[in-house]
């Protein structure tokens, strides 16, 4: 019987890097407990892409899914870590390193492992749920529309700015939670790994 293990790969919203060109995040005090209050009450500005968060079909396609509609059976389920190099990763790349059969995949590059637009057709026809990375984007800037489209055009959950820093390659069970934001083209989220558990052996 396996113990749970639980490694959080979500950034601190407030503390995480931002995308060039977002909004900074940050947090208002409306009330604070004093003599006159007796609660404490705060305020939230952030985007959808702040820190670790998930892109739905509407982020690139006019009139696709949104954040509220995102499919739980992409966001919870097994998963792999590989680890990639730095750069734009290529259609080539994928063949000969990725894993022909994986429905949710996270790529540990660093931040600094991206996808050309072929590439992500490659990973995107095998069949995938979910694709998460620890970079803030899964597409190089200048080439945004290209990988995320091969992606969501297909209903394949993205995962951006995840913490994999502290995660070995390997098999897990993913936990992702979105917030349910109607309208929205992509949510906050709050992700964790588990390994060695009960309900799930990784073999």
């Amino acid at each position: 019987m396996g113990t749970l293990k639980i490694i959080d790969i979500s950034r601190e919203a407030f503390s995480a890097p931002v995308y060039p060109g977002d909004a900074v995040p940050f947090l208002q005090w409306k009330k604070r407990i004093s003599a006159s209050c007796d609660y404490n009450y705060s305020q939230l500005v952030l985007g959808a892409h702040s820190g670790t968060h998930a892109d739905a079909p509407l982020h690139f396609i006019e009139g696709g899914g949104d954040a509220s509609s995102l499919p739980a059976d992409a966001l919870i389920g097994e998963c792999t870590v590989i680890e990639t190099p730095p750069g734009v990763l290529t259609a080539a790349y994928v063949e000969r390193y990725f894993p022909p059969k994986c429905e949710r995949l996270l790529l540990k590059g660093g931040g600094e492992s991206l996808l050309m637009d072929s590439a992500a057709e490659e990973i995107a026809m095998r069949g995938l749920k979910l694709i998460g990375t620890d970079a803030l984007s899964v597409a190089p800037k200048g080439n945004e529309r290209k990988p995320h489209v091969a992606f969501l055009r297909r209903g394949v959950v993205i995962l951006e700015s995840l913490d994999l820093s502290q995660v070995l390659p390997g098999r897990y069970f993913l936990i992702a939670a979105p917030l349910k934001l109607a309208g929205a083209e992509a949510a906050p989220a709050r992700v964790f790994l588990l390994s060695d558990y009960i309900f799930w052996t990784g073999t």
